[in-house]
């Protein structure tokens, strides 16, 4: 799993970045009524640059179109067909907060667990409080070998602690879609993490 695990909100934004050189992103559509387009566009943009896509709770869409990575929230594990997941060989990445999450993540056989907020994060209200790096080191200790992924607060600065704390790669939103050039923040990013 690549370090530095790029979050966008759409295929246009993918576009613009996928090309910088990231290696891993997750496409989070919310709302969109082009959904299963943009998808496709996503799948396609990201095969020929040998990027790693990850698509957000749209798992149905994920199956028909043939996208090989599905990441879920725990309100999307209530809805999901997991067998059904399962049958489309989808690898399957899931969020966490607290010990309970963990447990059922854990029951899913998932390709990597993230935790967050690790940090204070302007891009939703959290019911949870910030994770901190110790937590990150409970989860890591937790998991052992499959990989942990923190989201969250983070940006470059933050990284040596989330990656000394077991991290395995660091996701990230709102760093550099807030950025006034997002492109040249990824590239940063991307030297940041390899």
């Amino acid at each position: 799993m690549d370090r530095f695990y790029l979050i966008v909100p759409d295929a246009e934004t993918l576009a613009r970045l996928v090309p910088l050189g990231v290696r891993l992103v997750q496409l989070r559509l919310k709302d969109a009524p082009d959904r299963a387009a943009q998808i496709a566009r996503a799948i396609a943009l990201c095969q020929s640059h040998g990027t790693e896509l990850v698509i957000n709770d749209h798992w149905r869409e994920a199956i028909d179109l043939g996208a090989g990575f599905v990441h879920l929230g725990q309100e999307d594990l209530d809805t999901a067909d997991l067998s059904a997941i399962r049958r489309a060989g989808l690898r399957l990445g899931i969020s966490t907060h607290d010990e309970a999450e963990l447990g059922r993540a854990l029951s899913c056989d998932p390709a990597y667990v993230a935790l967050g907020p690790v940090y204070p994060t302007l891009l939703k209200q959290m019911p949870w409080a910030p994770q901190g790096l110790d937590r990150v080191r409970e989860w890591k200790r937790r998991i052992g070998a499959l990989p942990l992924v923190a989201i969250g607060g983070l940006t470059p600065d933050r990284l040596p602690g989330v990656f000394a704390a077991g991290a395995d790669s660091a996701a990230v939103v709102t760093d550099i879609l807030r950025d006034p050039d997002p492109e040249a923040r990824t590239t940063h990013w991307i030297k940041a993490t390899r």
